[in-house]
This record gives C-alpha cells, structure tokens and sequence, in this order.
C-alpha cells in the first residue's frame, strides 16, 4: 500500500501495536507523527525506526484526554508535514478489577483515556481532514467491547463506546470524503498479554479458534489497509484481528 504524500498521525505510537503501526505506515511512504504518553525513549526509538524506513517522523508527548495538547499535536503535524491524511487512534490504558471493588477513579481514568482520548482526537484532526476533502480515521477497539470481559468493566465500556464514535462520526463526515472505521484486536503477543499468568495464557488459547495469540503486525496489516486508498468505499465497519475469538 502507497502512503506516499501523506500524513499519519498515531496517538500511543511508542511500543507495541502502536509501534507497528507506525512502521507499517512508514513503510509505505507516510511521514508519521507519533505520540505517546511518558516513555520518551520508546517513541524516539520508534521515530527512528520509521525514518530508516525512508519516512520523515516526529515523536510529540501528548495527552489525548487533554483538548489543549491534542489540538496542539494536530497543529505540530499540520504545520510540520502540512496536513492530516490519517488518524489512527490508538493510545489506551487499563485499570482492570471486579467491577464490586472497582474505584471509581479507575473507571473514570480508562473512559477519559480511550474514548474521550478518542473523541478529542477524532475532532481535532477532523477539522483539517474536511477542508482537505479527504480523509481516513481508523481508531483501536477490542474483542473485549465487542462480547465483553470480566474484570475489564470500563476497558470494555470505552472500547464499546469506540465503535459507536466511530459509526457516528462515519455518517458525519461521509459527505466530506472522510472513513471511519475500528479494528478491534483480539489476545495480541504484546507486554500486556505477557504479564497475564500461565493459566490465563491457556485458557485465552483455548478459546481462540486459530489457537495462538496474534502479532501487532497483524493488527497494523489490517489498520494499514484501512487507511489506504484501497479502503476508499468502506466506512463505519469494525473488523476483528482475533483469530476467531469473538465469532
């Protein structure tokens, strides 16, 4: 897939499938602008594998729950590469716990972090991507928002409401030459799913019909395709990346 000619910006691009996904856009001749949270030397190091790829790339810690730095992370991108092509929304945390000992200061910080994180971003790049006439938004949800888990009460609430801003604002800016569309990742090999347990490893594998965990390249393969112009006549969709799991 060409990229060539066009801006991506990723919000949570420093590690994992975040890191993938910038490399995959690299690789296709998109200047990148990552962003990430805390781990400055992560996104660097990202940075510099994109422009080894022949990429021009740009680290810029943001919090995306915060209307003030994403809009001035959307400037940074506009004024350094001279536009918004694709927004991949993919920054996300978890507080995981029983809903019944869930604090709410937990529930509160995983909504603000991965959906109102979401919304702010979607909203600041659209501004740019309307007057373009053209755009593309793909934004991370999960198997867990699409059939739920327990313990991950307000992971799956934020990764759900991610499907609906993404089939909303589909219809919104539809008419502007704009898609909208979710991959929703299932057990993908990244430090998250390495901290779970032995017995939660197998009980996860057993319960994907492919029967092993997926890669983040898997999951930037499919995020890829939906920011191209191969995808020009999709929209509002959400594909899974989970081997079967949510069939």
């Amino acid at each position: 897939m060409n990229f060539s000619g066009k801006t991506a910006v990723v919000t949570g691009g420093s590690r994992g499938i975040g890191r993938a996904i910038c490399l995959k856009l690299a690789a296709g001749g998109a200047h990148v602008v990552l962003c990430y949270a805390g781990n400055e030397d992560a996104a660097r190091e990202t940075a510099a594998e994109c422009e080894k790829l022949g990429a021009k790339a740009l680290a810029v810690r943001c919090n995306v729950a915060d209307s003030a730095q994403v809009q001035a992370l959307m400037d940074t991108a506009v004024k350094t590469f001279g536009g918004i092509h694709i927004l991949i929304n993919n920054a996300g945390i978890t507080r995981d716990q029983l809903m019944m000992m869930m604090k709410e200061e937990a529930f509160d910080e995983v909504i603000s972090a991965n959906l109102k994180g979401a919304f702010l971003c979607m909203k600041a790049a659209a501004r740019t991507m309307m007057k373009q006439r053209y755009g593309r938004i793909v934004s991370l949800s999960s198997v867990v928002g699409l059939r739920g888990n327990a313990g991950q009460t307000n992971y799956a609430a934020s990764k759900a409401g991610i499907i609906g801003l993404t089939k909303s604002i589909a219809k919104e800016l539809a008419s502007r030459g704009v898609t909208a569309n979710a991959v929703a990742p299932g057990f993908i090999d990244t430090d998250m799913t390495a901290a779970m347990s032995e017995a939660a490893k197998a009980a996860t594998l057993a319960s994907i019909p492919l029967g092993k965990l997926g890669k983040p390249e898997d999951v930037a393969a499919a995020v890829a395709f939906l920011a191209s112009e191969e995808a020009g006549y999709i929209t509002g969709q959400v594909l899974a990346v989970d081997g079967g799991m949510a069939m």
